[in-house]
């Protein structure tokens, strides 16, 4: 790496769409709200619905994470992904630069950080899924501005389909006489859980490595169905961006109050109806129940995630004070995760399965409270988050200025 300064270089702070950055800030709340109850206990054993052993206000809990937060946060921080692709590629066609090895040095380098992330820190890694995905978006960068959310909406559809062919398959095998082994899968997934807990609740660190490398090899294998969504929501990102509306609002008053009024309530609805017919999604089970569940659930959290994008950008000037973490998105992601297997992994402080669902979420807003307090004294000196620094000199080869300067200001 050199300090010579490239023809295009990392944005400024001057530069910056803040409403991304409150965006990114709130994603940001959403996934540590949606993830901590994988930090406290067993990967496979979170993200499935409404689990029947919490009690009382635990389940209540459970209940408000499954239908208002797992899955919503997730896919708006896809979108926003998009849009900074977006961001990238307008920048440097406006200053006739090529932008394809930048780009793919940025996704190299997050490919990287993903690797070390799921195999040295925490399993439940996203960053590596989005790295191998964003590869794709180069195909897309000239695609016209019309094709851009259709597209998007027809692969996450893609996902949603794979859902429903999936009850489909179960219930013609039942009508056959050759119903699928459910139990069977069940089983297995219970042994992984097991597994999970003896490594991640008793385990050394280098055992919970052994595990780790196992759950990523079970993670990079369900990208058929997580893949279409994630990607359909980067090309929904990616007209956000090159749109205008994002660094334009209000030209797009009108789409946002329809995302607000009506994408928002008709999830909600949806994801109601699901969680009210089909609480509860048992690892490794398969029937037509679980498929038919996942798939409304699957349309419910897309309307969802974009009626929390029109809420919060309608209210970005009351959560202004999101953009600091939003910044930092990288930073504390990792921070998260570093913390809390630190403090619930057997080798760290070993409180593994030992917090209560609603004292989960307690521990969450804390936590998030506290890195939004560091976001804010950190940006007051310096012009990047330490990971985001980081990620920044790998993709452009040179060591961007970490201290602020009176220009960035």
């Amino acid at each position: 790496m050199t300090n010579a300064i490239p023809a295009l270089q990392p944005l400024t702070t001057a530069d910056r769409i803040t409403v991304m950055d409150i965006l990114r800030g709130a994603a940001l709340f959403g996934i540590l709200l949606m993830n901590i109850e994988a930090f406290t206990g067993p990967l496979d054993l979170s993200f499935t619905g409404v689990d029947p052993h919490w009690h009382g206000i635990d389940y209540l809990a459970d209940a408000l994470v499954y239908v208002f937060v797992q899955g919503k946060f997730f896919l708006l921080f896809s979108l926003l992904f998009g849009a900074g692709f977006a961001v990238m590629a307008q920048r440097a066609q406006g200053a006739g630069r090529d932008f394809t090895p930048i780009y793919l040095r940025r996704s190299v380098a997050l490919l990287l950080i993903g690797a070390c992330h799921a195999l040295l820190v925490w399993s439940g890694d996203i960053l590596l899924v989005y790295a191998l995905l964003s590869f794709l978006l180069l195909g897309t960068r000239r695609w016209p501005l019309s094709m851009l959310p259709a597209m998007g909406a027809l692969v996450y559809a893609f996902a949603v389909g794979l859902s429903l062919l999936f009850a489909l398959l179960v219930w013609a095998a039942a009508r056959g006489g050759s119903p699928l082994d459910s139990a069977g899968s069940m089983r297995a997934a219970q042994e992984v859980i097991e597994a999970q807990r003896l490594a991640y609740g008793q385990g050394s660190w280098a055992q919970a490595n052994v595990q780790r490398l196992a759950d990523l090899r079970h993670m990079i294998g369900g990208i058929l169905i997580t893949g279409p969504e994630i990607f359909g929501m980067f090309l929904i990102g990616a007209w956000f961006a090159r749109s205008g509306a994002l660094a334009d609002p209000m030209r797009f008053a009108p789409l946002y109050a329809r995302l607000r009024w009506i994408a928002m309530p008709v999830g909600v609805v949806l994801m109601l109806a699901s969680a009210a017919w089909h609480p509860y999604l048992a690892p490794g089970e398969f029937t037509v129940q679980t498929g038919l569940s996942y798939a409304l659930a699957a349309v419910a959290s897309l309307l969802m995630a974009l009626g929390y994008l029109g809420w919060i950008v309608h209210a970005r000037h009351a959560l202004g004070w999101l953009a600091a973490p939003g910044r930092m998105a990288l930073t504390h992601y990792l921070l998260q995760s570093l913390l809390c297997t630190w403090l619930f992994f057997g080798y760290g402080l070993g409180l593994f399965e030992q917090l209560p669902r609603a004292w989960q979420l307690v521990f969450a807003v804390a936590l998030f409270a506290l890195q939004v307090g560091i976001s804010h004294r950190w940006l007051a000196r310096f012009g990047h988050g330490p990971m985001e620094w980081l990620w920044r000199a790998m993709t452009y080869l040179q060591w961007p200025p970490l201290r602020r300067t009176p220009q960035a200001r």
